[in-house]
């Protein structure tokens, strides 16, 4: 019993020390030392989930060797009390048997109280020797619990590590996508189209004022032509006028000078 007492402890402390360690694990040291932090913490996930399922069956073992020592204490206390009530019946019956004046009956029995008393006081140190074991034990499965909602606390924060993390990714990715899309609106701007047709009309615009203008300067030149022509004609006039007057006073003169003949 005692050997096997002694195997339960020490597979108990090897389950706390594993349990601690779990535990006391950086989640956040631990994602900023991570290449892909989403798939390590997915991964952390899954150990902790099997971790915690291994912890909760192997402390669930230590509770049940516990209660075994308790059982097997409650026995022994049982059994202390069965052989000392035995002890007590046996040396009451050797005084019967003394008072009758039978002292071989006396003797068996008082031997017989012996008997029982001794495996009384082995059932008592029994008893009296697990008690402290299982104080010891009852401690520890108290830390083994604790470690486990540590764990149950971390796996708890791990999650929600985990899906923020998600969460986060999807939002980044949504606005690269969004960036994406804006910086290819931008390429093949709608407004930049009606920019370029704006651009188109106000060439067109353009080229029919300049057609009107060609067209107004056109027939600015021919009124001028006609201008010019009209300032030769004058002066076609005037030179002919000119000629034409040069030409009469000679005339005037010569008839003067028959007259003043023709009264001499």
């Amino acid at each position: 019993m005692l050997g096997r007492k002694k195997d339960s402890n020490m597979s108990k402390q090897s389950i706390f020390g594993r349990v601690a360690q779990l535990a006391k694990a950086n989640i956040n040291s631990l994602i900023d030392q991570a290449e892909d932090p989403q798939k390590m913490l997915d991964q952390m996930v899954r150990d902790y989930t099997n971790n915690i399922a291994e912890a909760e069956s192997a402390v669930a073992q230590t509770i049940g060797n516990l209660r075994m020592l308790e059982e097997d204490h409650q026995e022994d206390m049982e059994a202390a009390r069965n052989w000392g009530n035995k002890a007590i019946a046996a040396s009451q019956k050797a005084e019967e048997f003394r008072a009758q004046g039978n002292g071989g009956n006396a003797d068996k029995f008082d031997n017989l109280a012996k008997v029982a008393i001794q495996r009384q006081m082995d059932a008592e140190n029994e008893a009296n020797g697990a008690e402290p074991n299982i104080q010891s034990q009852s401690e520890i499965v108290e830390k083994l619990k604790t470690g486990l909602d540590q764990m149950k606390n971390k796996l708890n924060e791990l999650s929600r590590k985990r899906d923020e993390l998600a969460a986060r990714a999807r939002t980044v990715e949504a606005q690269s996508q969004m960036q994406d899309a804006v910086k290819s609106i931008d390429f093949m701007d709608p407004t930049s189209e009606v920019g370029r047709f704006e651009d188109k009309i106000r060439r067109e615009e353009a080229r029919v004022r300049g057609q009107a203008e060609l067209q107004e300067s056109s027939l600015d030149a021919q009124f001028e032509s006609l201008e010019d022509l009209g300032e030769q004609t004058e002066v076609e006039a005037r030179l002919a006028a000119l000629k034409a007057g040069s030409s009469r006073p000679e005339t005037s003169q010569l008839t003067s000078g028959e007259s003043t003949q023709s009264n001499n």
